[in-house]
């Protein structure tokens, strides 16, 4: 059944499409009331939203097949993370989509207060001519004070060090060796920083340390006729005695694009002319609508495939090294979860995820997620994502063990899932990162798996294939492709056999029958 996704804010098409061709039912309402958002839920199984929708924990709570929730933006103020979490909701958003426009943006601001551009074109509007009223000042060889140096701020020194500024910056979380590669020098607290600075511009999250970050105390220590701009997030400058220390000409100019409450229509900087006021437009450039769009979709389709979301904000961050690495063999850990399953025939008590070599010091979580997903799939007991495996596996009383070894043997790399002792492990193929099931049941083999299988285990002997063919061909099954593993030492052979064809319960009744000295066999459907 095709996984439904509700779009509940403007989506480029690109974005829509995306879903489309991933399989997706996709339903685009808008401008809905939080009520009608609430009583929609419970038909999808994901949410796309930008920065208008308030998805609060009674959105998350009405909609039990929900599985994520994608902002298609920087920032996820508007969703309850918490309650997603809660729910095994992976949040998720496209953090890259705007950063070159809201970078391009923090310049526009800057310049248009140094400038005096919005007040130069409100005067010719009006009819006026008036050079001598509009004098700015330059940004080069200005100092620029630039808080928090992530995406964005990055973005910012390096464009304005092409206007030849002098570079400050305050980020606990910078590392000294990527300020320099910046140009920009580094200092411990806020208050060692303000008295240097011509210009200040913002790039942090809204945290309860970062509001109300700027105030009395810092303004009253800038330099005379500073210029501040905020294109990050709102309420990190206090509005009220800004306006005052903008009233008494402290402050030069301030450029906002964010405010602590939107839309903004109303504030005690709405009367200066000398406030340049956006109304959030730092993301609103074509490019960014459809990199966000885009990127957004492609998150929330991986999600709900149970694939790796790299930029799910309510699980561990995956690199994009691990994920290059590691994300390949989550759906093959979900095929493996659903082959142990099937030879299990039970709910397992144990679950062990083995990753080697290559992949060795990886965060294994997610391969853990996809092996307990692809179990409950087929026991058809539960969705799984990386939010919620170790509660799920807690719920279903599976004991969850990982483990991590150097030696991969002639592989680059595999990973092996163990429930109740039923064992399966597989490597990808390096073309076309494709798993190869290469161990099964301590059995080693090396088959990319069909959808449709037959595994047997006899006592070896001579003819035990060629009964298996007959029986097969005068049932009308094709085999396409089969493996042969053997434990000589316990005189014990295994088969994987992919099969086209109905396997039905008289074939299965007359291989029982008429393969001699057979221990296990199992009709496998991936």
């Amino acid at each position: 059944m095709a996984k439904k996704v509700l779009v509940a804010e403007r989506l480029a098409d690109a974005g829509l499409a995306v879903l489309r061709d991933k399989g997706c039912e996709v339903d685009v309402r808008l401008d809905m009331t939080p009520e009608e958002l609430v009583a929609a839920m419970p038909a999808y199984d994901a949410l796309v939203v930008r920065s208008g929708t308030q998805v609060t924990r009674e959105v998350i709570e009405a909609a039990p097949d929900l599985r994520v929730v994608g902002r298609a933006g920087m920032g996820v103020d508007n969703v309850d993370v918490a309650a997603a979490t809660e729910h095994g909701v992976i949040v998720c958003n496209a953090p890259t989509s705007n950063i070159v426009s809201a970078a391009e943006h923090t310049m526009a601001l800057m310049l248009a207060c140094a400038r005096n551009v919005a007040q130069a074109n409100a005067s010719m509007h009006a009819g006026k001519w008036e050079r001598s009223r509009f004098t700015g000042v330059e940004l080069y060889e200005k100092t620029l004070a630039i808080f928090g140096l992530g995406r964005v701020g990055g973005l910012v020194a390096e464009r304005a060090r092409a206007f030849g500024m002098k570079l400050v910056g305050y980020d606990p979380y910078c590392s000294p060796e990527r300020a320099e590669q910046l140009g920009v020098k580094l200092y411990d607290t806020v208050d060692e920083i303000v008295p240097l600075a011509d210009f200040v511009t913002v790039h942090l999250p809204k945290t309860e340390e970062t509001i109300g970050m700027f105030g009395p105390h810092q303004y009253a220590a800038m330099k005379d006729g500073v210029i501040l701009v905020n294109a990050a997030r709102g309420g990190i400058y206090n509005v009220d005695s800004l306006a005052d220390f903008l009233a008494a000409g402290k402050i030069g100019a301030v450029g906002l694009d964010v405010y602590e409450s939107e839309p903004c229509t109303e504030s005690p900087l709405h009367e200066f002319d000398n406030a340049i006021l956006m109304p959030h437009l730092g993301a609103s450039t074509k490019e960014a609508q459809r990199r966000a769009g885009v990127q957004i979709a492609e998150y929330v389709a991986a999600g709900l495939e149970g694939s790796v979301v790299p930029t799910a904000v309510n699980m561990a961050p995956v690199p994009p090294d691990v994920l290059d690495a590691v994300g390949p063999y989550v759906p093959a850990c979900q095929m493996m979860g659903r082959l142990v399953a099937q030879l299990l025939g039970d709910m397992p008590k144990t679950l062990k995820v083995t990753a080697a070599g290559s992949i060795v010091g990886a965060d294994l979580s997610i391969l853990v997620a996809g092996a307990l997903g692809g179990i409950l799939s087929y026991r058809r007991a539960g969705t799984v994502t990386p939010v919620n495996a170790e509660s799920v596996a807690a719920r279903h009383g599976i004991k969850v063990e990982t483990e991590s070894v150097a030696d991969a043997q002639e592989y680059a790399s595999t990973v092996t899932v163990c429930a109740d002792g039923v064992e399966a492990g597989c490597t990808m193929a390096a073309a076309a990162q494709s798993p190869r099931i290469v161990s099964l049941l301590d059995y080693k083999i090396d088959i990319a798996p069909g959808r449709d299988s037959l595994v047997f285990e006899y006592v070896d002997a001579p003819g035990r294939i060629g009964t298996i063919g007959t029986i097969l061909g005068e049932a009308g099954v094709n085999i396409t492709t089969m493996q042969v593993g053997a434990k000589p030492e316990e005189r014990c052979a295994l088969v994987y056999v992919n099969v086209e064809g109905d396997v039905s319960d008289q074939v299965m009744a007359n291989l029982r029958a008429g393969v001699a000295d057979l221990k296990n066999l199992w009709h496998v459907k991936l």
